[in-house]
């Protein structure tokens, strides 16, 4: 049962996705506008033939590719499906927000964008879906004068008039934005805030690389100094031991001279009883013998023992 069900939502939402693509692309469709026409083309633009003829642009307001082939043009209500798009043409996916531009000079076998009517003499341009009965926008205008076109003001907006310029294949409002020298020199004609603006920027850029060197340079440094500790350590580690720096403890001279007169008594076997033991007693006494006065004095003479 589980198998099953797992089945019937795969099919389930996969009829919504197709549903769901096929209400989308419908939707499109009718967010196809017309948004420029131009009746009297004297010095304007020229087709891909080098001519000048009559055109209309058709704008797509979706956020979505829009494929115009199948749909129907006219300048007759009568015979909605005066001109059919051909389908098949790459170029007829209009991609969102863009343009694309019919010429109409009446002569279909130039092209998929070459209908077979003119403007010559009409003032109405009609945009059918491709079941050529459902009318997806329309257009009349006025008479216009030469190289003048009429339009949207805005793109895809429902407001028409005549256009300062003619913009075909493109959008109907073009903004002059100043540019960033002509902004500056509106603004500080004098230089000061350039100036100023100059220096911060210099010296802002000094104190970075300021402190970025003496960054590099500490960071260096230390670097430098553990690697030679690193050296000494290794350096002591495997250096060999000195006599004087092995002696965990360093003798005093009386111990030194006490161990030289040991060995030498030794070695002259002037000893005491036992072979192998050597017996040094320390002598203290209260004064020293060599600088006592007694020894130096000369003694008195007994008067006894110079009458015996």
């Amino acid at each position: 049962m589980k198998k099953y069900d797992y089945i019937k939502r795969y099919l389930l939402l996969a009829v919504l996705a197709a549903c769901s693509w096929v209400a989308v692309q419908s939707q499109s469709i009718f967010d196809l506008r017309l948004n420029e026409v131009l009746s009297n083309n004297v010095e304007n633009f020229e087709d891909d033939f080098g001519v000048r003829n009559s055109w209309f642009e058709v704008f797509n307001s979706a956020y979505g590719t829009v494929d115009i082939g199948g749909c129907y043009l006219t300048d007759n209500l009568k015979n909605p499906t005066k001109y059919p798009i051909p389908k098949g043409d790459v170029l007829t996916k209009i991609k969102p927000r863009q343009h694309v531009l019919f010429w109409a000079d009446n002569k279909p076998t130039h092209g998929t964008f070459h209908v077979n009517f003119t403007l010559a003499e009409a003032n109405f341009i009609a945009l059918f879906s491709s079941d050529g009965k459902t009318l997806i926008d329309s257009i009349t205008f006025p008479q216009l004068a030469a190289d003048t076109s009429f339009g949207r003001i805005i793109d895809g907006d429902t407001k028409w008039g005549l256009l300062e310029r003619t913009t075909p294949s493109s959008t109907n409002i073009i903004v002059e934005q100043e540019s960033a020298n002509q902004r500056l020199l509106t603004n500080d004609p004098a230089g000061i805030i350039m100036t100023l603006t100059a220096m911060l920027v210099v010296f802002s850029s000094l104190i970075v690389l300021f402190l970025l060197f003496k960054t590099i340079g500490n960071g260096a440094v230390s670097l430098s100094n553990k690697r030679a500790q690193r050296a000494v350590a290794k350096q002591e580690k495997y250096k060999k031991p000195s006599i004087s720096e092995s002696a965990s403890v360093r003798e005093t001279g009386e111990i030194c001279a006490a161990i030289t007169m040991a060995l030498h008594e030794y070695l002259k076997d002037e000893h005491d009883i036992e072979t192998t033991i050597l017996t040094i007693h320390r002598v203290r006494r209260a004064y020293s013998p060599w600088n006592s006065k007694i020894y130096t004095l000369r003694e008195i003479p007994n008067k006894l023992t110079q009458k015996r």
